[in-house]
């Protein structure tokens, strides 16, 4: 057990390294804002990894708390001269709350059921700020969300939010580790079948499956808010497609692809699923001229099938499938 918390501890240690290394080895501003997008991507997934892979919870609702916190921050910073980092505090409180009003109701459904009801709550979120154009801008979005500061130091780089987006996001898998060999995490495993449980059992033993899922659920709001707030105050825009259709269906993906039940393979899935899409959109049009938007669909439907069939817990499993 020692050699095992050790082996963690130096692999942690030496990820840490590797995460604030990137930018002193590689300048390229454009493969420092690929590694941007994949802290912002691994933020929102790191949630739904704990609400699917714990709690057992299929949820299509990331895209409308990462909306909220984008809103939110740049609503109160821009409308009303709110201090950015406090609005990023008040956009995950907001969310937390939408999270436990939608979760008394849509965590008493089971299985395609409770995503689609996740999936109808983003998809009436989008439609609020895509037609309340007096406050969200509409279409057009709200320009002009003023950057962050730190001490009265503005982030003015890439570089700079490079550092804040893997700074929550190493932080925010710190908490999440915590949380899974708390005594949350081991609830939501007894409730959770795939994990060898069962919610029945779980109840008769007197473990409340309700109130470990919404709390899992609120959790999992709050990660995506923080990075949508961060989006937005890093892009100095904020739009109705961060909580559109598209942006919903992309942390399934990506949890999938990385590792359902794993907090690394959030960060791994994030990683490929970048990385794999500015590929596609690179190489795609060279392969096959005059292509559009439809040949990236079908190149990200092969990558996911490819995964499902050889690879069904995801990226994350490779290790321990070289050793078997």
């Amino acid at each position: 057990m020692g050699n095992t918390h050790y082996s963690r501890f130096i692999t942690g240690v030496l990820f840490v390294i590797l995460v604030a290394g990137i930018p002193l080895v590689i300048k390229n501003p454009y493969l420092i804002t690929v590694g941007i997008l994949i802290g912002f991507n691994a933020l929102i997934v790191m949630g739904l990894s704990l609400l699917m892979g714990y709690a057992g919870q299929v949820s299509m609702g990331q895209a409308a708390f990462s909306g909220i916190g984008a809103y939110v921050s740049a609503i109160l910073s821009m409308k009303l001269g709110v201090n950015p980092w406090l609005a990023m505090i008040l956009g995950a409180l907001l969310s937390a709350l939408m999270a436990a009003l939608l979760g008394v109701v849509v965590l008493k459904l089971e299985g395609h059921i409770l995503a689609v009801s996740t999936l109808a709550f983003a998809i009436m979120l989008f439609t609020v700020v895509e037609k309340w154009t007096s406050l969200t801008g509409g279409t057009d979005g709200m320009p002009g969300v003023p950057g962050l500061s730190i001490a009265g130091l503005p982030l003015t780089s890439d570089v700079h939010y490079y550092y804040l987006f893997w700074s929550f996001l190493l932080v925010i898998l710190a908490f999440s580790i915590n949380v899974v060999n708390s005594r949350m995490g081991r609830a939501l495993r007894s409730i959770h079948p795939f994990a060898g449980g069962s919610q029945m059992a779980a109840e008769s033993l007197g473990v409340p499956p309700m109130k470990y899922k919404l709390q899992v659920f609120m959790l999992s709001a709050v990660y995506a808010s923080l990075a949508g707030s961060l989006y937005a105050h890093w892009m100095n825009l904020v739009n109705p497609s961060i909580c559109g259709l598209h942006a919903s269906l992309v942390p399934l993906m990506v949890v999938t692809i990385g590792g359902l039940g794993s907090l690394w393979g959030s960060i791994i899935g994030a990683a490929v699923c970048v990385i794999a899409g500015e590929g596609f959109r690179a190489l795609i049009p060279l392969l096959i001229p005059g292509s559009y938007g439809a040949y990236e669909i079908i190149a990200w439907g092969v990558l996911l099938i490819l995964v499902l069939q050889f690879l069904p817990r995801g990226l994350v499993s490779i290790p321990a499938r070289l050793k078997g």
